[in-house]
Protein backbone atom coordinates (compact mmCIF):
# COMPACT_ATOMS: atom_id res chain seq x y z
CA UNK A 1 0.00 0.00 0.00
CA UNK A 2 1.91 3.42 -1.05
CA UNK A 3 0.23 5.97 1.28
CA UNK A 4 1.19 10.00 0.91
CA UNK A 5 0.78 12.37 3.55
CA UNK A 6 0.56 15.95 2.72
CA UNK A 7 0.95 18.91 4.50
CA UNK A 8 0.03 22.78 3.30
CA UNK A 9 1.30 24.74 6.44
CA UNK A 10 2.06 24.10 9.82
CA UNK A 11 3.17 27.33 11.15
CA UNK A 12 6.39 27.11 9.43
CA UNK A 13 7.26 24.30 11.40
CA UNK A 14 8.67 20.88 10.14
CA UNK A 15 4.78 18.79 10.17
CA UNK A 16 4.88 16.66 13.27
CA UNK A 17 1.68 16.06 11.61
CA UNK A 18 2.88 13.62 9.31
CA UNK A 19 6.08 12.63 11.16
CA UNK A 20 3.83 10.81 13.50
CA UNK A 21 1.60 9.17 11.11
CA UNK A 22 4.16 8.02 9.02
CA UNK A 23 6.27 5.94 11.91
CA UNK A 24 2.69 4.26 12.56
CA UNK A 25 2.36 3.31 8.69
CA UNK A 26 5.75 2.36 8.06
CA UNK A 27 5.07 0.14 11.11
CA UNK A 28 1.75 -0.87 9.75
CA UNK A 29 3.77 -2.19 6.46
CA UNK A 30 2.60 1.09 4.56
CA UNK A 31 5.64 2.59 1.62
CA UNK A 32 4.99 6.15 3.03
CA UNK A 33 5.91 9.38 1.40
CA UNK A 34 5.82 12.85 3.40
CA UNK A 35 5.31 16.14 1.38
CA UNK A 36 5.62 19.67 3.09
CA UNK A 37 4.15 21.90 0.31
CA UNK A 38 5.36 24.98 2.15
CA UNK A 39 8.58 23.87 1.52
CA UNK A 40 8.83 21.84 -1.53
CA UNK A 41 6.50 21.61 -4.52
CA UNK A 42 3.81 18.86 -5.13
CA UNK A 43 5.93 15.56 -6.57
CA UNK A 44 3.86 14.53 -9.47
CA UNK A 45 5.61 11.25 -9.60
CA UNK A 46 4.62 10.19 -5.85
CA UNK A 47 1.12 11.49 -6.38
CA UNK A 48 0.40 9.12 -9.35
CA UNK A 49 1.79 6.35 -7.33
CA UNK A 50 -0.50 6.04 -4.80
CA UNK A 51 -3.20 4.43 -2.72
CA UNK A 52 -3.37 6.64 -0.62
CA UNK A 53 -3.20 10.71 -0.57
CA UNK A 54 -3.97 11.80 3.41
CA UNK A 55 -3.58 15.91 3.93
CA UNK A 56 -2.96 17.03 7.09
CA UNK A 57 -5.29 19.63 8.57
CA UNK A 58 -4.46 21.49 11.57
CA UNK A 59 -5.38 24.82 10.99
CA UNK A 60 -7.54 27.19 9.19
CA UNK A 61 -4.87 28.03 6.56
CA UNK A 62 -3.69 24.77 5.65
CA UNK A 63 -7.62 23.52 5.31
CA UNK A 64 -7.86 26.34 3.06
CA UNK A 65 -4.70 26.06 1.22
CA UNK A 66 -5.19 21.55 0.88
CA UNK A 67 -8.53 22.36 -0.76
CA UNK A 68 -6.87 24.49 -3.65
CA UNK A 69 -4.50 21.41 -3.97
CA UNK A 70 -7.08 18.45 -4.30
CA UNK A 71 -7.75 19.65 -7.86
CA UNK A 72 -3.73 19.09 -8.88
CA UNK A 73 -4.15 15.34 -7.04
CA UNK A 74 -6.91 14.17 -8.75
CA UNK A 75 -6.18 15.10 -11.81
CA UNK A 76 -2.64 13.31 -11.46
CA UNK A 77 -4.09 10.30 -9.65
CA UNK A 78 -8.33 9.88 -10.08
CA UNK A 79 -8.49 6.31 -8.49
CA UNK A 80 -6.48 7.33 -5.05
CA UNK A 81 -8.31 7.51 -2.19
CA UNK A 82 -8.36 10.71 -0.17
CA UNK A 83 -8.52 11.39 2.90
CA UNK A 84 -8.33 14.58 5.09
CA UNK A 85 -6.93 14.11 9.50
CA UNK A 86 -6.13 16.66 11.83
CA UNK A 87 -7.98 18.92 13.70
CA UNK A 88 -9.97 21.03 10.75
CA UNK A 89 -10.78 17.73 9.52
CA UNK A 90 -13.76 17.17 11.44
CA UNK A 91 -15.23 20.31 12.03
CA UNK A 92 -15.42 20.74 7.48
CA UNK A 93 -16.39 17.66 7.04
CA UNK A 94 -19.22 18.11 4.89
CA UNK A 95 -17.01 20.34 2.43
CA UNK A 96 -14.43 18.17 2.43
CA UNK A 97 -16.52 14.98 1.60
CA UNK A 98 -18.02 16.93 -1.09
CA UNK A 99 -14.18 17.84 -2.37
CA UNK A 100 -14.10 14.09 -2.60
CA UNK A 101 -12.85 12.54 0.98
CA UNK A 102 -13.43 8.80 1.61
CA UNK A 103 -12.45 9.14 5.04
CA UNK A 104 -12.23 12.30 7.44
CA UNK A 105 -10.42 12.09 10.60
CA UNK A 106 -9.99 14.18 13.66
CA UNK A 107 -8.59 13.36 17.78
CA UNK A 108 -6.09 11.09 18.26
CA UNK A 109 -6.28 10.29 14.07
CA UNK A 110 -2.99 7.72 14.02
CA UNK A 111 -4.68 4.76 14.93
CA UNK A 112 -8.09 5.65 12.37
CA UNK A 113 -4.68 6.43 9.56
CA UNK A 114 -4.08 2.54 10.03
CA UNK A 115 -7.27 1.27 10.04
CA UNK A 116 -7.87 2.75 6.51
CA UNK A 117 -4.75 1.62 5.18
CA UNK A 118 -5.43 -1.95 6.03
CA UNK A 119 -9.47 -1.65 5.08
CA UNK A 120 -8.10 -0.46 1.22
CA UNK A 121 -5.34 -3.24 1.66
CA UNK A 122 -8.62 -5.81 1.97
CA UNK A 123 -10.49 -3.91 -0.92
CA UNK A 124 -12.97 -2.41 1.25
CA UNK A 125 -12.65 1.69 0.15
CA UNK A 126 -16.00 2.68 1.57
CA UNK A 127 -17.78 4.03 3.48
CA UNK A 128 -15.94 5.05 6.32
CA UNK A 129 -15.85 2.46 9.12
CA UNK A 130 -13.01 4.39 11.45
CA UNK A 131 -14.48 7.07 14.01
CA UNK A 132 -14.28 10.92 12.70
CA UNK A 133 -13.24 11.89 16.27
CA UNK A 134 -11.55 9.80 18.20
CA UNK A 135 -10.34 10.50 21.88
CA UNK A 136 -8.99 6.67 22.34
CA UNK A 137 -5.74 7.08 24.41
CA UNK A 138 -3.01 6.10 21.93
CA UNK A 139 0.21 4.42 22.92
CA UNK A 140 2.39 6.79 20.78
CA UNK A 141 5.68 6.04 19.00
CA UNK A 142 8.36 8.46 18.28
CA UNK A 143 7.67 10.36 15.21
CA UNK A 144 9.81 9.47 12.36
CA UNK A 145 10.56 12.58 10.30
CA UNK A 146 13.05 10.68 7.38
CA UNK A 147 12.08 11.94 3.51
CA UNK A 148 11.06 15.84 5.45
CA UNK A 149 13.04 18.33 4.36
CA UNK A 150 15.75 19.42 6.66
CA UNK A 151 15.24 21.76 9.99
CA UNK A 152 17.28 24.46 8.23
CA UNK A 153 14.71 25.06 5.84
CA UNK A 154 11.92 25.90 8.40
CA UNK A 155 11.25 29.06 11.12
CA UNK A 156 14.13 29.78 13.23
CA UNK A 157 14.74 31.20 16.34
CA UNK A 158 15.98 34.79 16.83
CA UNK A 159 17.43 34.81 20.19
CA UNK A 160 17.82 38.45 20.25
CA UNK A 161 21.23 38.50 20.85
CA UNK A 162 23.60 35.91 18.12
CA UNK A 163 22.89 34.06 15.16
CA UNK A 164 19.48 32.40 14.54
CA UNK A 165 18.90 28.70 15.53
CA UNK A 166 17.39 25.65 14.23
CA UNK A 167 13.90 25.33 15.67
CA UNK A 168 12.50 21.53 16.50
CA UNK A 169 8.89 20.88 16.94
CA UNK A 170 7.26 18.11 19.52
CA UNK A 171 3.95 17.69 21.17
CA UNK A 172 3.72 16.43 24.83
CA UNK A 173 0.05 16.72 25.16
CA UNK A 174 -2.93 17.05 22.40
CA UNK A 175 -6.54 18.39 23.52
CA UNK A 176 -7.36 20.70 25.93
CA UNK A 177 -9.12 20.47 29.16
CA UNK A 178 -11.27 24.32 28.60
CA UNK A 179 -14.03 25.21 26.66
CA UNK A 180 -13.02 28.78 24.96
CA UNK A 181 -15.91 29.68 22.44
CA UNK A 182 -13.82 30.77 19.83
CA UNK A 183 -11.24 27.64 19.94
CA UNK A 184 -11.23 25.43 17.31
CA UNK A 185 -9.86 22.21 19.69
CA UNK A 186 -13.07 22.64 21.82
CA UNK A 187 -15.52 20.83 18.57
CA UNK A 188 -13.06 18.29 18.66
CA UNK A 189 -11.33 17.51 22.04
CA UNK A 190 -14.85 18.60 24.09
CA UNK A 191 -12.49 19.23 27.44
CA UNK A 192 -10.50 16.60 26.85
CA UNK A 193 -6.90 16.15 26.56
CA UNK A 194 -4.30 13.09 26.00
CA UNK A 195 -0.51 13.18 27.20
CA UNK A 196 2.08 11.61 24.65
CA UNK A 197 4.41 9.12 26.50
CA UNK A 198 7.41 11.06 27.95
CA UNK A 199 9.82 9.03 26.58
CA UNK A 200 8.33 9.06 23.24
CA UNK A 201 8.60 13.04 23.46
CA UNK A 202 12.20 13.05 24.94
CA UNK A 203 13.46 10.44 21.96
CA UNK A 204 11.84 12.85 19.58
CA UNK A 205 13.96 15.50 20.87
CA UNK A 206 16.71 13.89 21.12
CA UNK A 207 16.80 13.01 17.01
CA UNK A 208 15.75 16.23 16.13
CA UNK A 209 18.91 17.77 18.79
CA UNK A 210 20.97 15.34 16.73
CA UNK A 211 19.66 16.54 13.20
CA UNK A 212 20.77 20.12 14.41
CA UNK A 213 18.19 21.69 16.40
CA UNK A 214 18.74 23.97 19.35
CA UNK A 215 15.63 25.01 20.60
CA UNK A 216 12.43 23.25 20.90
CA UNK A 217 8.94 24.17 20.73
CA UNK A 218 6.56 22.42 22.51
CA UNK A 219 3.33 22.46 20.43
CA UNK A 220 0.81 21.60 23.25
CA UNK A 221 -2.48 23.86 23.48
CA UNK A 222 -1.65 24.48 26.89
CA UNK A 223 1.46 22.94 28.62
CA UNK A 224 0.17 23.36 31.83
CA UNK A 225 -3.08 20.97 31.27
CA UNK A 226 -0.72 18.77 33.19
CA UNK A 227 1.80 20.36 34.33
CA UNK A 228 3.70 17.40 36.61
CA UNK A 229 3.65 15.36 33.30
CA UNK A 230 5.19 18.58 31.46
CA UNK A 231 7.64 19.44 33.98
CA UNK A 232 8.97 16.18 34.01
CA UNK A 233 9.91 16.34 30.25
CA UNK A 234 11.78 19.75 30.60
CA UNK A 235 13.81 19.04 33.61
CA UNK A 236 14.63 15.52 31.75
CA UNK A 237 15.47 17.86 29.08
CA UNK A 238 17.22 20.23 30.92
CA UNK A 239 19.48 17.35 32.01
CA UNK A 240 20.70 15.89 28.71
CA UNK A 241 20.77 19.17 26.62
CA UNK A 242 21.35 22.11 29.41
CA UNK A 243 22.38 23.89 26.02
CA UNK A 244 19.22 23.53 24.47
CA UNK A 245 16.07 25.85 24.80
CA UNK A 246 12.13 25.89 23.87
CA UNK A 247 8.92 27.58 23.85
CA UNK A 248 5.91 27.14 24.88
CA UNK A 249 1.76 27.31 25.19
CA UNK A 250 0.73 27.85 28.14
CA UNK A 251 -3.35 29.88 29.00
CA UNK A 252 -3.43 33.37 31.45
CA UNK A 253 -4.91 31.84 34.18
CA UNK A 254 -3.03 28.72 34.60
CA UNK A 255 -0.02 31.59 34.79
CA UNK A 256 -1.10 32.03 37.68
CA UNK A 257 -2.59 29.16 39.40
CA UNK A 258 0.76 27.69 38.40
CA UNK A 259 3.17 30.55 39.47
CA UNK A 260 4.89 28.55 41.80
CA UNK A 261 6.44 25.99 38.48
CA UNK A 262 7.27 29.52 36.43
CA UNK A 263 10.81 29.34 38.42
CA UNK A 264 11.09 25.40 36.80
CA UNK A 265 10.65 26.82 33.55
CA UNK A 266 13.11 29.65 33.58
CA UNK A 267 15.73 27.12 35.62
CA UNK A 268 15.27 24.28 32.77
CA UNK A 269 15.72 26.87 29.54
CA UNK A 270 12.64 27.85 28.75
CA UNK A 271 13.21 30.83 27.05
CA UNK A 272 9.83 32.22 26.06
CA UNK A 273 6.13 31.58 26.41
CA UNK A 274 2.91 32.67 24.41
CA UNK A 275 -0.22 32.60 26.02
CA UNK A 276 -3.44 33.66 24.70
CA UNK A 277 -4.93 36.65 25.80
CA UNK A 278 -7.25 37.72 23.08
CA UNK A 279 -8.21 41.07 24.46
CA UNK A 280 -8.01 43.55 27.52
CA UNK A 281 -11.68 44.06 27.30
CA UNK A 282 -13.42 42.07 30.28
CA UNK A 283 -16.71 41.80 28.30
CA UNK A 284 -15.09 40.38 25.63
CA UNK A 285 -13.09 37.98 27.54
CA UNK A 286 -16.11 36.89 29.26
CA UNK A 287 -18.13 36.41 25.61
CA UNK A 288 -15.13 34.09 24.89
CA UNK A 289 -15.05 32.74 27.83
CA UNK A 290 -11.74 32.86 28.39
CA UNK A 291 -11.62 31.94 31.94
CA UNK A 292 -9.20 35.31 32.86
CA UNK A 293 -9.44 39.02 33.28
CA UNK A 294 -7.47 42.01 32.30
CA UNK A 295 -6.72 41.83 35.96
CA UNK A 296 -5.31 38.31 35.33
CA UNK A 297 -3.28 39.25 32.41
CA UNK A 298 -1.52 42.08 34.43
CA UNK A 299 -0.63 39.58 37.08
CA UNK A 300 0.14 36.43 34.77
CA UNK A 301 2.78 39.14 33.26
CA UNK A 302 4.19 40.53 36.26
CA UNK A 303 4.51 37.23 37.65
CA UNK A 304 6.33 35.68 34.38
CA UNK A 305 8.81 38.59 34.63
CA UNK A 306 9.33 38.03 38.60
CA UNK A 307 10.50 34.96 37.50
CA UNK A 308 12.54 36.08 34.26
CA UNK A 309 10.64 35.20 31.79
CA UNK A 310 9.70 36.19 28.84
CA UNK A 311 6.08 36.82 27.51
CA UNK A 312 4.76 36.95 24.33
CA UNK A 313 1.19 37.54 23.97
CA UNK A 314 -1.84 36.68 21.47
CA UNK A 315 -4.83 38.64 20.43
CA UNK A 316 -7.73 38.39 18.56
CA UNK A 317 -8.25 42.38 18.19
CA UNK A 318 -11.07 42.91 15.96
CA UNK A 319 -14.77 41.09 17.43
CA UNK A 320 -17.68 42.42 16.59
CA UNK A 321 -17.80 43.84 20.00
CA UNK A 322 -14.18 45.89 20.19
CA UNK A 323 -15.32 49.45 20.12
CA UNK A 324 -12.53 52.38 18.57
CA UNK A 325 -11.97 53.51 22.45
CA UNK A 326 -11.28 49.34 23.56
CA UNK A 327 -8.96 48.39 20.51
CA UNK A 328 -7.09 51.96 21.06
CA UNK A 329 -6.75 51.04 24.97
CA UNK A 330 -5.20 47.39 23.66
CA UNK A 331 -2.43 49.99 22.07
CA UNK A 332 -2.06 51.97 25.47
CA UNK A 333 -1.72 48.72 27.42
CA UNK A 334 0.93 47.31 24.96
CA UNK A 335 2.60 50.56 25.29
CA UNK A 336 2.31 50.77 29.06
CA UNK A 337 3.45 47.60 29.80
CA UNK A 338 6.66 47.76 27.63
CA UNK A 339 5.08 44.85 25.49
CA UNK A 340 5.30 46.32 22.03
CA UNK A 341 8.41 44.25 20.92
CA UNK A 342 7.26 41.35 22.31
CA UNK A 343 3.89 40.96 20.25
CA UNK A 344 3.89 39.56 16.51
CA UNK A 345 2.08 42.98 14.84
CA UNK A 346 0.16 40.34 12.98
CA UNK A 347 -1.42 39.76 16.18
CA UNK A 348 -2.74 43.24 15.91
CA UNK A 349 -4.92 42.49 13.25
CA UNK A 350 -6.14 39.30 13.46
CA UNK A 351 -9.98 39.14 13.12
CA UNK A 352 -12.39 36.41 14.98
CA UNK A 353 -13.16 33.34 13.47
CA UNK A 354 -16.47 31.67 13.84
CA UNK A 355 -15.45 28.52 11.83
CA UNK A 356 -18.17 25.48 11.39
CA UNK A 357 -19.13 23.59 14.68
CA UNK A 358 -17.76 27.07 17.01
CA UNK A 359 -18.83 27.59 20.20
CA UNK A 360 -19.40 31.30 19.82
CA UNK A 361 -22.21 30.05 17.59
CA UNK A 362 -24.21 29.22 21.20
CA UNK A 363 -24.66 33.04 21.68
CA UNK A 364 -27.14 35.32 20.97
CA UNK A 365 -24.80 37.88 20.54
CA UNK A 366 -23.18 36.16 17.57
CA UNK A 367 -26.37 34.49 16.19
CA UNK A 368 -27.84 37.88 15.74
CA UNK A 369 -24.52 39.53 13.50
CA UNK A 370 -23.54 36.23 11.67
CA UNK A 371 -23.82 35.92 8.19
CA UNK A 372 -23.99 32.83 5.73
CA UNK A 373 -21.35 29.74 6.03
CA UNK A 374 -18.58 31.19 3.15
CA UNK A 375 -17.69 27.82 1.88
CA UNK A 376 -14.53 29.04 0.59
CA UNK A 377 -13.38 30.47 3.18
CA UNK A 378 -14.18 28.20 6.09
CA UNK A 379 -16.10 30.72 8.55
CA UNK A 380 -19.23 32.54 8.85
CA UNK A 381 -19.63 35.71 7.67
CA UNK A 382 -19.94 38.70 10.22
CA UNK A 383 -19.43 42.30 9.44
CA UNK A 384 -18.64 44.70 12.42
CA UNK A 385 -21.40 47.20 13.59
CA UNK A 386 -19.15 50.61 12.92
CA UNK A 387 -17.60 50.28 9.43
CA UNK A 388 -14.78 51.77 10.51
CA UNK A 389 -13.68 49.40 12.58
CA UNK A 390 -13.64 46.66 9.46
CA UNK A 391 -11.69 49.28 7.20
CA UNK A 392 -9.22 49.83 10.38
CA UNK A 393 -8.92 45.59 10.36
CA UNK A 394 -7.75 46.13 6.71
CA UNK A 395 -5.08 48.69 6.68
CA UNK A 396 -3.36 47.21 9.47
CA UNK A 397 -3.00 44.22 7.71
CA UNK A 398 -1.86 45.91 4.67
CA UNK A 399 1.21 47.28 7.31
CA UNK A 400 1.67 43.85 7.84
CA UNK A 401 1.92 42.37 4.97
CA UNK A 402 4.34 44.84 3.84
CA UNK A 403 7.09 43.30 6.44
CA UNK A 404 9.66 45.93 5.51
CA UNK A 405 10.17 47.79 9.16
CA UNK A 406 11.00 46.40 12.37
CA UNK A 407 8.24 45.59 15.04
CA UNK A 408 8.52 49.30 16.75
CA UNK A 409 8.06 51.02 13.17
CA UNK A 410 5.08 49.14 12.39
CA UNK A 411 3.33 49.72 15.99
CA UNK A 412 3.74 53.59 14.82
CA UNK A 413 2.15 53.22 11.59
CA UNK A 414 -0.48 50.99 13.39
CA UNK A 415 -0.93 53.35 16.33
CA UNK A 416 -1.33 56.18 13.93
CA UNK A 417 -3.82 54.68 11.74
CA UNK A 418 -6.04 53.43 14.59
CA UNK A 419 -6.43 57.24 16.48
CA UNK A 420 -7.26 58.85 12.77
CA UNK A 421 -3.66 60.12 12.34
CA UNK A 422 -3.67 62.50 15.03
CA UNK A 423 -2.12 59.96 17.62
CA UNK A 424 -1.21 60.56 21.11
CA UNK A 425 2.63 61.12 21.51
CA UNK A 426 4.31 57.59 21.95
CA UNK A 427 7.49 57.55 24.52
CA UNK A 428 10.41 59.37 23.23
CA UNK A 429 12.49 56.18 24.57
CA UNK A 430 12.68 53.98 21.07
CA UNK A 431 14.22 51.43 22.91
CA UNK A 432 11.08 50.72 24.39
CA UNK A 433 9.23 50.17 21.27
CA UNK A 434 12.04 48.13 19.71
CA UNK A 435 14.20 46.04 21.72
CA UNK A 436 17.06 43.61 20.07
CA UNK A 437 17.11 41.55 22.98
CA UNK A 438 13.51 39.85 22.59
CA UNK A 439 13.26 36.44 21.22
CA UNK A 440 10.96 35.11 19.01
CA UNK A 441 9.97 32.44 15.34
CA UNK A 442 10.36 33.71 12.23
CA UNK A 443 7.01 32.75 11.21
CA UNK A 444 5.42 35.64 10.20
CA UNK A 445 1.65 34.19 9.62
CA UNK A 446 -0.50 32.47 13.02
CA UNK A 447 -3.66 30.54 12.28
Amino acid sequence: MKVVLISTYELGRQPFGLASPAAWLRGAGAEVDCLDLSREPLDEDVVRGADLVAFYVPMHTATRLAAQVVPQVRGLNPEAQLCFYGLYAPMNEAFLRELGAGTVLGGEFEAGLVSLVRRLGQGRPGPQTEPVVSLDRLRFLVPDRSGLPPLGEYARLRPGNGRSRNVGYTEASRGCKHLCRHCPIVPVYQGHFRVVDRDVVLEDIRRQVAAGASHITFGDPDFFNGPGHSLAIVERLHREFPAVTYDVTIKVEHLVRYARHLPALRDTGCLFLTTAVESCDDRVLALLDKGHTRADFLEALRLCRAAGLTISPTFVPFTPWTTRETYRDLLRVLVEQDLVAQVSPIQLCIRLLIPAGSRLLELPEVLRIVGEFDQAALSYRWVHPDPWMDRLCRELQAVVKRREASRGEMFREMWSLAHDQAPPPLPDDRDRLDRAAIPYINEPWYC
